[in-house]
């Protein structure tokens, strides 16, 4: 067991959040493609001096790959992109994310915002850096251990997609260049792995209960780590939380042998399946941000920051207190938060109070074509008059699903279920309870409901 203060372990985060939003600087779709690129461009990229008049030390390094890039461009990519044309006014949209988002964090908002440009020369970006405004700043979030400082919150653009790699060039693809992104950085303010996860997750959870994109690939997630004697390592892709433990530990292990070898260095490593690391490139320094020129200063109007903050959304902790009240199966309550129907959860329940029911409505009978919460709240309503039972709501809403109006999906079938469950019976005699049933409901298919096929079998058996 690691004595991590004895070590003098300290350690912060940087998380990169896309938003569900269209791109940050035009109007374009935030569309990922699979397809064919409507054509190809190719770029050389050159390092220039930073604000302190200095060229940075990972910039530099970069440039000393001497790569030539290549950027597959699409259909939902425009001028802005190809660093063609100025970049446009900033998506309002995102911004007004952000701002929820630095609420959520208990941040300071920022009334008036430089947009900055940041040298990088990798290649993941046509212009060779990146936008990135500061829009927030000292906030916190609380965990079992107490307050971990969030310095700064910001506003940025995602960079482009590597497709390919070989020793002199580089492909990407531009339908992910331009994505509204938040970074969130904390303060160094963690001192053991427990609570690095702890603060990770709480971080997640505010993030998701805000507008953005979910999946692999729209979170990447960074941590530094530092001890006694060594300098500040930067690890990058550090999402999974089985492991976050794992390589918190393994990149001590690593520090604690460079200090014996009296080797360390500032540096951005990569995180590795296993939980070690492997180096990429210098740490980066403040010689790579410069402003942008291309767009005016981002003023943040006291009025958007009391809207913001007037709607904030609820957390998933504080949704799952609120289901709790109603006894929910836990796999149902589970389905309402991943699928964010707790809002129309509150709605239906006013209609008919049966909290399972509703939650099935609203998840487990949906298909691909999901029956709207209006329709939903007519199906309610007809069921309170006595005109629909329980037991027909799934077959009901199949049938909406398919395209019938709820009058036509209400009509019965014209079937004598008891005349049909007796021929099945006769022509397949000494089958289980369950066997019959299975046969009646693949031949009738949504037609009849469960209980009344259950019903006539208990009769007949």
């Amino acid at each position: 067991m690691k004595d991590y203060k004895k070590l003098g372990l300290k350690s912060g985060l940087e998380i990169h959040q896309q938003l569900d939003t269209h791109k940050l600087f035009c109007e374009c779709p935030s569309l990922l493609r699979t397809d064919e690129p409507s054509y190809e461009i190719q770029r050389t990229l050159n390092p220039v001096v930073g604000e302190t008049g200095e060229i940075d030390v990972a910039v530099a390094h970069e440039a000393t790959q001497n790569k030539n890039f290549t950027y597959q461009v699409f259909d939902t990519n425009c001028l802005v992109e190809l660093d063609e044309e100025p970049p446009h006014n900033i998506n309002q949209e995102a911004l007004k994310i952000t701002l929820q988002i630095a609420h959520l964090l208990n941040c300071k908002i920022f009334p008036v915002a430089q947009i900055m440009r940041k040298t990088v020369v990798d290649g993941s970006n046509t212009t060779g850096f990146q936008r990135t405004a500061l829009i927030a700043h000292d906030g916190y979030i609380e965990i079992s251990s107490g307050k971990i400082a969030i310095d700064a919150v910001m506003l940025e653009e995602d960079s482009a997609r590597p497709v390919s790699e070989n020793e002199n060039s580089k492909t990407y693809k531009l339908d992910r260049l331009g994505f509204a992104m938040v970074e969130i950085a904390t303060g160094p303010h963690m001192h053991t792995p427990e609570e690095i996860k702890e603060a990770a997750l709480k971080i997640g959870e505010i993030l998701r209960a805000c507008k953005v994109k979910r999946g692999i690939g729209t979170i990447r997630q960074d941590v530094n780590i530092s001890i006694k004697g060594s300098k500040r390592v930067e690890i990058k892709g550090f999402q999974d939380p089985k492991m976050m433990i794992t390589t918190v530990d393994k990149e001590i292990e690593r520090q604690q042998e460079c200090i014996k070898k009296k080797s360390c260095q500032k540096e951005v490593r990569g995180a590795l399946p296993d939980g070690t690391s492997k180096f990429q490139r210098p740490m980066p320094g403040a010689a790579r941000m410069y402003p942008e020129t291309d767009v005016p200063l981002l003023k943040i109007s006291r009025e958007l920051i009391n809207e913001t903050k007037k709607n904030l959304p609820k957390l998933a902790s504080e949704h799952r207190s609120y289901l709790d009240k109603f006894g929910l199966n836990p796999e149902l309550m589970k389905l309402i938060l991943k699928k964010n129907k707790v809002e129309d959860f509150k709605v239906l329940i006013q209609e008919h109070n049966n909290p399972n029911l509703i939650a099935k409505m609203l998840t487990l009978f949906q298909t691909d074509k999901p029956v709207l919460i209006d329709k939903l709240e007519e199906i309610l309503q007809k069921t309170k008059e006595g005109k629909i039972s329980e037991n027909d709501i799934k077959n009901i809403m199949q049938k909406i699903s398919q395209g019938k109006s709820l009058k036509e999906a209400m009509k019965k079938s014209d079937i004598n279920l008891k005349s049909e469950a007796e021929k099945i019976i006769n022509e397949k005699p000494g089958l289980s309870q369950g066997a019959y049933m299975g046969l009646l409901m693949g031949k009738f298919k949504g037609q009849v409901s469960g209980k009344e096929v259950a019903d006539i079998l208990k009769e007949l058996l």
